[in-house]
């Protein structure tokens, strides 16, 4: 596999790079027959140098960038109709992608038990997630400090069943035929966790009343 973002990039070095030839194998071998190698390659290349830039952590970079890889190219291979996963999508969208979204998307696969996919993305992603929301979903035994912000793109949009808009206004795409959904909800940024706990729980209650409406019993 190629050097992600030339040898002159801070984090280019060798060991990401074996570890970014070994994730392009897992996922070769995870959507054979779906994706080429041309293809896996360019997302891995493309999301290193992203998560890169926005300061995701040196040493978490390989990770990061398959875990966000792997569900692109899932998105693509369900926006494409080659999927043959058939679990109801829903697609959690905010401005950071840092509190209010990550808590929604943990929340719903919990609550869900792998009969709903969740995933969730930003307009302006920020470079972490936020301490307070990971402490306070922490409580809830919901572990949501492995993931990184990240913008949403064109094929994880079309391949959502049910948009979630959390305060991205304008900003949030609009594709025909999806359902939307918007949450009034404020952004919890600098807030302290005994903060962070209410609004934490006025999203799980939304959360419940959604996947009722999508006809799937909530956990707990």
């Amino acid at each position: 596999m190629s050097d992600p973002g030339g040898e002159s990039h801070t984090y280019s070095r060798a060991g990401h790079r074996l570890a970014l030839r070994a994730a392009a194998q897992r996922l070769r071998a995870e959507f054979q027959g779906v994706f080429g190698e041309e293809t896996i390659e360019r997302y891995l290349c493309g999301a290193y140098g992203d998560i890169a830039v926005r300061g995701g952590a040196p040493d978490d970079l390989p990770r990061l960038t398959e875990h966000y890889v792997r569900r692109r190219l899932h998105a693509l291979a369900r926006a494409e109709g080659v999927s043959g996963d058939r679990r109801p999508v829903v697609l959690f969208l905010c401005v950071h992608n840092a509190a209010r979204s990550l808590m929604a998307m943990g929340l719903l696969a919990r609550l869900a038990e792998n009969r709903a996919v969740a995933w969730s993305a930003g307009s302006m992603p920020g470079r972490g997630g936020d301490a307070a929301a990971v402490a306070a979903m922490g409580e809830r035994g919901i572990d949501i400090s492995e993931e990184f912000p990240m913008a949403w793109t064109d094929e994880v949009v079309r391949a959502a069943d049910v948009i979630v808009t959390m305060g991205c206004g304008d900003a949030c795409p609009v594709y025909p035929g999806k359902r939307y959904v918007d949450w009034p909800l404020p952004d919890p940024r600098g807030w302290a966790v005994a903060e962070v706990r209410p609004l934490r729980d006025e999203i799980e209650q939304r959360v419940r009343k959604l996947l009722a409406d999508l006809g799937i019993p909530a956990r707990g």
